[in-house]
């Protein structure tokens, strides 16, 4: 039995799928469903139970048989401002579920975030030293301070198994209700939809064209499939990134979702609102040294070939659900 917590989520749904597909339906999903159709992530998963969040404990306390928790719920959203919010969510129900693996040796893989690398300073290597990173919100800082805690406690206070995901930009089909935090290529998609245009962020920063800030952009079904390599293998403990370890600009982007619409591009450029110019990151890359060096092998969708898998097989469907 595996457990998924955050599985009526983007990623959490996209794993379930993954595991589907290779022929596991013995899968407990955990979530705390807030938007109305996000129960439509699940109606294509073959699962044994679904349990509110505030089941879990519970369930857990019966010491059922499990194989691993694959921790993907948490506050995702980047402009949390309730930090007491973030602890709780993101740090202390984290550290119940670890320490409960630990107790029960129990492999235990969650979601960490590139959010977590701040603004670059220090590059976005795994194999860094992640005290010397600085993130630029409450939600990075959250991940951060679970990373470092969890580095902290050791052998004999660890899972025999762990893993923590710094997932960069993820994007694809299941992630509908995240609303303003879903990827900029959904939004791309409705609002080419809607007005025949695009509208992208102006650059605030020195060296950078609109249009022109770079992100390490990651086709769900990659991200997905990356965890899943760890269920199956035995790795190293430690903390992976998830990207392809290419980065892109958001007019590629945005042009290929355009064009995957069977549309001529048209992009405009718009200020970017206050409350993120001093929080935004102008370039993101994974470093894949660490993934690769863990037996991963499977190539990564390019940008252009995962966004017209999303746009073409999902967005323009008339059930775009995976």
């Amino acid at each position: 039995m595996i457990v998924i917590t955050g599985g009526a989520g983007m990623i959490g749904s996209m794993i379930a799928w993954h595991l589907n597909h290779s022929g596991r339906d013995d899968l407990v999903i955990v979530d705390d469903i807030q938007h109305p159709e996000q129960w439509q992530n699940l109606v294509k998963r073959r699962y044994a139970n679904y349990l509110d969040k505030s089941e879990l404990a519970c369930f857990l306390a019966g010491k059922p048989k499990i194989d691993a928790i694959i921790h993907m719920g948490a506050i995702s959203a980047t402009t949390e401002r309730d930090f007491n919010k973030l602890v709780q969510n993101n740090i202390r129900y984290s550290q119940f579920l670890w320490n409960w693996c630990t107790e029960n040796k129990v492999p235990f893989l969650y979601a960490s975030s590139a959010a977590t690398y701040g603004a670059g300073e220090q590059g976005y290597d795994d194999a860094c030293d992640i005290n010397t990173l600085r993130p630029l919100n409450g939600y990075g800082y959250s991940k951060q301070y679970f990373d470092q805690w969890a580095l902290q406690q050791g052998a004999h206070k660890s899972p025999p198994q762990w893993q923590g995901f710094k997932f960069f930009n993820v994007y694809g089909p299941n992630e509908y209700h995240k609303e303003r935090m879903a990827s900029v290529s959904f939004h791309t998609f409705n609002q080419f939809k809607a007005e025949g245009n695009v509208k992208l962020f102006k650059s605030h920063l020195a060296g950078y064209e609109d249009g022109m800030q770079l992100r390490d952009f990651v086709y769900v079904k990659d991200a997905a499939a990356a965890v899943v390599h760890f269920i199956n293998n035995l790795c190293e403990s430690g903390i992976y990134n998830i990207g392809t370890g290419q980065a892109r600009a958001f007019k590629d982007l945005a042009s290929a979702v355009m064009t995957s619409m069977g549309k001529a591009p048209n992009i405009t450029y718009i200020d970017m609102p206050e409350d993120l110019r001093g929080k935004y990151q102008y370039f993101t890359e994974a470093k894949m040294l660490k993934l690769a060096d863990a037996g991963y092998t499977a190539k990564f969708h390019t940008l252009e070939d995962g966004v017209r898998d999303y746009v073409q097989n999902y967005l323009l469907q008339a059930d775009p659900y995976c």
